[in-house]
């Protein structure tokens, strides 16, 4: 591993990685993430997916070193000198949010041109298991929301959209909470150690965490991806996927305490509000700006 001068703890954020920003002999800052030995099996592919979304010319936090190291695998990173774009842009002018959107769109256009392994199974087959899963998960936790039966019912409503569906590299968790905005006032993307593989439009099942923020931004999101011409099934699809999560959201946050269950239950209000109780698949938050 380089050999640092500085290394200062970073305590933000829910991955299992340990991250510091360092500085090596030279004064250039970058970003380490540790591994922990248990959740090190995915990190070398993580690196090389890196390395081919940086390759496209996607704004990152550019890998520059993988190894292993007494606590387990090491990424080093390049340091993105900037704030948090969820600090930043609900601050702006509506026009601004809606242009970061924008921005935000198409760096996810890119990453989506990153083809999936041949041998994965159907798309259909793989999230309709996840589904079951998730079922099950939200049927045996002690805490219900709110309209639940609603999104169940579109939820089994809606499987057969799935059929024939593409799939592509995802970042894994595409939101407003895992984006700067640099010194020079470029959007950056950071975190993409839960990567996956799968629908491409799945992607914008963290689209919520956007329109909570700023529903200008998480327009901008959904025009710069499409250049301004949004398909149907494209509305259908994204209510079925945030569907899906809901029923998995409250299951996850029990073990975190009551303010993640209550964030959870203040999602899924926000969700119903703009879906109108689910009565329409374009979400109210979509083109008010």
């Amino acid at each position: 591993m380089t050999e640092f001068i500085r290394k200062i703890p970073i305590e933000k954020g829910w991955s299992c990685d340990r991250k510091y920003r360092v500085t090596a002999a030279d004064g250039t800052d970058y970003l380490l993430r540790v591994t922990p030995p248990e959740k090190a099996a995915s990190r070398a592919e993580c690196f090389r997916m890196q390395q081919a979304v940086a390759a496209k010319g996607v704004p990152m936090c550019l890998p520059v070193e993988y190894g292993e190291c007494e606590d387990g695998v090491y990424i080093l990173q390049s340091w993105i000198d900037g704030r948090d774009a969820e600090d930043v842009i609900p601050a702006l002018p509506t026009g601004k949010q809606y242009a970061f959107g924008l921005d935000a769109g198409r760096i996810l256009k890119k990453i989506h041109s990153i083809p999936a392994p041949q041998d994965l199974p159907d798309w259909e087959t793989r999230f309709n298991a996840k589904i079951d899963r998730k079922i099950r998960m939200y049927s045996e936790c002690p805490v219900k929301f709110e309209g639940d039966a609603a999104i169940l019912a579109y939820v089994e409503n809606s499987r057969g959209l799935l059929k024939n569906r593409p799939q592509s590299f995802q970042h894994g968790d595409y939101h407003i909470g895992n984006m700067m905005i640099d010194n020079e006032g470029a959007l950056i993307v950071i975190d993409f150690d839960r990567f996956d593989f799968g629908d491409p439009w799945e992607e914008f099942n963290r689209i919520v965490w956007c329109a909570q923020r700023s529903g200008a931004f998480a327009s901008g999101i959904v025009d710069g991806y499409f250049g301004g011409s949004v398909p149907e099934l494209f509305w259908r699809l994204l209510l079925l996927y945030i569907c899906s999560n809901t029923l998995s959201s409250l299951p996850w946050a029990i073990p975190f305490g009551e303010k993640e269950i209550e964030t959870m239950l203040d999602q899924t209000k926000d969700i119903m509000r703009w879906y109108d109780g689910l009565n329409t698949v374009v979400p109210g938050w979509y083109k008010q700006i």
